[in-house]
Formats: structure tokens, C-alpha cells, sequence
């Protein structure tokens, strides 16, 4: 089977890519910019095969689909930083948005039978009134920022082009993922850097936050990147499927678990600079649709997310 992955770079593509290398039976693609960092799929490289496409370049998402003819293709490649959305909201919805419509048109043009997931969020739910909580997949979708706008113009049009010109595609909407090789940027992943930092004596004893007490529902990494094969294995093409855990842990409670698998002594200090125009403050899900689909359940426990984090962490910064 060949199988397309877009972003494969990145913190979510990478770790797909070693789910299915780890499976030993695909011929796995994916596609890069000339500006791409690989750290990421440095030591899978050589498994890889490469191709250097702007999904906002309509032309070069063509002609990597006529090259590739792809079975499956996993569509990841965004930009996926909420605050960032607020700053470049114009990057944000080009990217995203036009970046799907290139990949949808390219296969309408060439006829492609390729079964498509395009990966969503939970930020499409946005505004989330406590009555809500579990969020099914029929929720309203309320976004709260240019990103989650985003999605939700992608989650959309991902149903429109399966309804209109029939084209196999499945949406998922997975809520926060994280493990080893997170961006900086991103909260978990920010606070475990700052926590070693201070273990390796490379900042005071001080961690800079922004809202703790948001409520967010988490999951591993790759009990996610499991989930996105399972949903082109045994999903149906027009559905979404939300892929949470359905338990919520506020932020404040996530630094404590954190701060509980070090030994460093630290003060907490807000950060205005890290505070959002309006903030998302409750999301958690119901993944009952996709556990009935597909059998799939969580694995890895968030504690042991939370250390592989960390280890991750400690072993880039000397």
C-alpha cells in the first residue's frame, strides 16, 4: 500500500510515519517544504520517500499525487499553533484552508481514488458550555480563534467534497495529543523544557505560564497516530469521529504532574504575554462513535506521556 503523508516533519506526522514503518508493509511518502526542519524523522529518513510540496502551491500538490498515486493519504501538514493564528490569521486560513482545497481538487482533477483523513481538532468545538461536556461529534462547532475557524472551514469542506464529487474522505477531530518531540511552543511541551532547564541549572527556578485553569482533555501521541489508521482501516467515508480520552485535567493539575516526576523546587509566575484574546476554557470528549467503528481505545497512560515528555527534554538539553 502506498501511503501519503502531508506534514510528515512534524511532531503528529512523524510519529505516523513510525507507526507505520514499525508495521513493515506500506511504501511510505510524505511531503516536506524546502524550509522544513527534519529533526523529527532524522533517524527514519532513509524509509522515507520525500517530496518537496507548499500545499498552498496547487500545482506541486498535483503533481505529487500523479507521482505518488497514493492509497491512502493522511492529511496533516497545517499550521497548528493556536496563539500564532491570532498573530497571522492570513497564513492561518490560507494555509490550512487552501492548502486541503489544493490536495481535494488534485484528486477530483486526476481522478484519485485515494481515501483521505483529514486531521481536525477539538479547537473546531471551541465555546463549550459545561451542559455540553462529553462533546459528541454533534456538538456546535463555536470557534474561538483563527485556527479553530481553520478547521472548521477543513473539517466542512472535507464533507462537501464527499458529498458533492464523492471523493472517500474521513474526518477525525482528535483533542490535545502530546509525547516526545512536541514543539517548544506548546504548553506541555513548553512547561517540561522549562522544567529541565531548571534541573540542568540553565534558568532560575521560576516556570512563566499563562491560563492554568483551562480544562483539557489528553492523549498520547501515538495512541493518536493508531487512531488516524484505524479511521481510514474501519471508519466510514462523510463521517468524524472525535479521538479523546474523555477525561479532563485542568492545566494547572497537568504542571503539577509534571512538576511531581521532577525534583526541582519552582515558582510559578503568570506570563501575559502567553495569555490568548479569548481562550478555549473546557474541552473534553465523547470518542464513543469512534471506539464503536473501530475498537479503539487508549493505551498509554498520560503520566507516561508526561515522563517520555520530560526524557525527551533532558536528552536535548546538555
Amino acid at each position: 500500500m502506498k501511503i501519503l503523508i502531508t506534514g510528515i516533519s512534524g511532531f503528529t506526522g512523524s510519529h505516523l510515519a513510525e507507526y507505520f514503518l514499525n508495521k513493515g508493509q506500506d511504501e511510505l511518502h510524505g511531503t516536506i517544504r524546502w524550509r522544513s526542519d527534519l529533526q523529527n524523522i532524522v533517524h527514519i529518513r532513509r524509509n522515507l520517500v520525500l517530496h518537496e510540496c507548499d500545499i498552498t502551491d496547487a500545482s506541486a500538490v498535483k503533481s505529487v499525487i500523479l507521482q505518488v498515486k497514493p492509497d491512502q493519504i493522511f492529511h496533516l501538514a497545517a499550521q497548528s499553533y493556536v496563539p500564532f493564528s491570532w498573530r497571522a490569521p492570513h497564513q492561518t486560513l490560507s494555509t490550512n484552508i487552501l492548502g486541503e482545497l489544493n490536495l481535494f481538487e488534485a484528486l477530483r482533477q486526476t481522478k484519485m481514488e485515494s481515501l483521505v483523513h483529514i486531521a481536525g481538532s477539538s479547537e473546531e468545538y471551541g465555546l463549550v458550555h459545561p451542559e455540553e461536556i462529553p462533546i459528541k461529534e454533534t456538538n456546535a462547532l463555536r470557534p474561538l480563534s483563527p485556527y479553530g475557524v481553520s478547521k472548521v472551514a477543513q473539517d466542512l469542506l472535507g464533507y462537501q467534497y464527499f458529498k458533492s464529487y464523492g471523493l472517500p474522505i474521513i474526518r477525525t477531530r482528535a483533542f490535545n495529543h502530546e509525547g516526545p518531540r512536541r514543539g517548544e511552543v506548546f504548553v506541555t511541551s513548553t512547561f517540561s523544557k522549562q522544567i529541565v532547564e531548571i534541573e540542568k541549572g540553565k534558568k532560575d527556578p521560576v516556570i512563566h505560564v499563562g491560563n492554568l485553569n483551562a480544562v483539557r482533555d489528553y492523549l498520547d501521541v501515538r495512541d493518536v497516530v493508531r487512531a488516524y489508521a484505524l479511521a481510514l482501516s474501519k471508519g466510514s467515508p462523510g463521517e468524524v469521529y472525535n479521538i479523546c480520552s474523555g477525561e479532563g485535567i485542568k492545566i494547572e493539575d497537568m504542571l503539577k504532574k509534571l512538576l511531581s516526576l521532577s525534583r526541582v523546587e519552582v515558582k510559578i509566575e503568570k506570563d501575559p504575554a502567553r495569555m490568548r484574546p479569548s481562550d478555549v476554557e473546557l474541552l473534553v470528549g465523547s470518542s464513543e462513535k469512534f471506539r464503536q467503528a473501530t475498537g479503539w481505545e487508549p493505551e498509554i497512560p498520560f503520566m507516561q506521556t508526561l515522563q517520555d515528555l520530560l526524557d525527551y527534554w533532558r536528552a536535548r538539553i546538555s
